[in-house]
């Protein structure tokens, strides 16, 4: 028990949990997350950075950047002596670590790399490749990988700071928050989506994860250890999904970071076909267009985009509420098949125990399942309830600051506020990941172990049965759903 209270699992929660109590500050009025830094798409690198508040301003971006970065390494700095490794050499390894990555992370948001289609024009940009922001999770994978193999020593210099999954899980509890608080603003405004959107994950979700797991292994020959993170990268949402199935099943951390990597290159060709194609073969049917996106397109930024862009297909004027509604249903559907990332991991941990990696004995190995499950997932149900629960309760927390003298908060503008700051540190945690990851991987060893056959049989299960099934679900549930407007 003592060993597990200072393991990486409990330090990922109370970093997490500190990050979102911070976020709440913004229901009280005051903003103690407004200093930390957002990266955007820029075309002058003098605009990339920003404070995350507008409060915050005067700052500046550098200001913003120095803040992040001193609070991030005093916590984490902290945090290595707290599991027991050396702060000093965890301190000066992070600093670097911290730099590079940045860098990484700022690279990937240049508008001729990650503006979507709908997004060019106000970037100034006539093209772009349309990763979106998250380009920059590839980019620093792919500068760990030319540190890790052609700089071993420098790689393994890294090796006291480059803590992947540490600085994962603790992005996941953060993500928890976030999604809470997103589910509450959809499910308070759209209840009839919300309930079409859930019954829809549930039916797609079931197939699509059965389906990718068997090609995987009985057509392509992959490892359970590949072939559970693949299908839960395509099934729900590429980079929290596959590394939380990962931590389920004890893969090793590089398995889930190169699904997610595959499922951000696919999501642009999804993001760049499905819009279209839904105008063309669904011309009278927009709602069944909009949960299509949301159930095909597997990375958040790329599915809000598409989102954004089919609406504009059928509803050129931007005035037009329909516009809105059908956002709304990609929105809500891609944040309920987030959801599913908790509840998925006690099932494979259950799974895995009990059938695949059983002990001998028999029965539901109760204890095994325990020492099996990632705990970082409790925070993660944690801050995703607690915001969940926030969200749908505005009435009690304004009676709660009235009844105690605080400012009466609007609490979904504050919530929202609150966890878009928290949710700068959860990018920052993951583009530290995949760069940490990229720095102990062996590209040599990685491609033996089938990374060609791997992208195939994301062609094979995207293109031949994921986007279909997410169609006639969609249809199944949201056909004859009016959008409300349609000028």
């Amino acid at each position: 028990m003592k060993s597990w209270l200072r393991s990486e699992d409990v330090l990922a929660v109370l970093l997490g949990l500190l990050v979102i109590a911070l976020s709440l500050g913004a229901l009280t009025g005051a903003n103690l997350l407004g200093w930390s830094v957002v990266v955007k798409e820029w075309t002058d690198p003098a605009r990339a950075l920003a404070p995350s508040a507008p409060t915050f301003a005067g700052l500046t971006g550098a200001g913003a950047l120095g803040l992040s970065f001193a609070f991030l390494f005093v916590v984490l700095t902290a945090g290595a002596a707290f599991i027991g490794a050396s702060p000093s050499r965890f301190a000066v390894r992070f600093a670097v670590l911290f730099a590079l990555a940045f860098v990484c992370w700022v690279a990937g948001h240049n508008s001729y790399i990650a503006a979507t289609p709908n997004k060019r024009a106000a970037a100034g940009v006539e093209w772009s490749l349309g990763l979106t922001g998250e380009a920059g999770y590839l980019i620093a994978l792919v500068g760990g990988l030319l540190i890790g193999n052609v700089l071993p020593r420098a790689a393994v210099w890294f090796k006291d700071a480059a803590r992947p999954e540490l600085f994962i899980k603790t992005g996941i509890v953060i993500y928890g928050a976030v999604l809470g608080a997103k589910a509450a603003e959809e499910s308070g405004r759209a209840t009839a989506i919300l309930f079409r959107g859930l019954a829809a994950i549930i039916e797609a979700y079931l197939i699509y994860w059965a389906l990718v797991y068997l090609i995987a292994r009985k057509l392509f020959g992959f490892s359970r250890e590949w072939a559970a993170p693949l299908a839960s990268g395509i099934s729900i949402c590429g980079v929290t999904a596959a590394i939380t199935t990962g931590a389920a099943i004890r893969a090793r951390p590089v398995v889930p970071v190169m699904v997610s990597s595959l499922v951000v290159v696919f999501a642009v060709f999804e993001m760049l076909l499905l819009p279209p194609l839904a105008r063309m073969i669904l011309p009278d049917d927009p709602m069944v267009a909009a949960g299509w996106m949301g159930l095909a397109v597997k990375t958040d930024g790329a599915a809000f985009s598409s989102g954004e862009m089919t609406a504009a297909l059928y509803y050129p004027d931007e005035t037009d509420p329909a516009r809105k509604w059908m956002a709304l249903t990609t929105t809500t559907v891609k944040v309920f098949i987030d959801v599913f990332i908790g509840i998925w991991a006690v099932v494979l941990s259950a799974i895995w125990s009990w059938k695949i990696e059983k002990r001998e004995g028999g029965g539901l190995p109760v204890r095994d399942i325990w020492e099996r499950f990632p705990k970082f997932v409790f925070g993660y149900a944690l801050t995703f309830g607690w915001f969940f629960a926030v969200g749908l309760s505005p009435d009690l927390i304004v009676n709660v600051c009235s009844a105690i003298d605080l400012p009466r908060p609007d609490v979904t503008r504050d919530l929202k506020r609150g966890t878009d700051q928290a949710d700068v540190f959860r990018r920052l945690f993951f583009v530290l990941t995949f760069f940490s990851i990229g720095l102990a991987t062996n590209v040599r060893r990685l491609w033996a172990e089938g990374l060609g056959r791997l992208a195939l049989v994301y062609v094979v299960s995207l293109f031949g049965f994921v986007i279909w099934i997410g169609l006639a679900i969609s249809w199944l549930f949201f056909h004859g759903v009016p959008a409300v407007g349609g000028k």
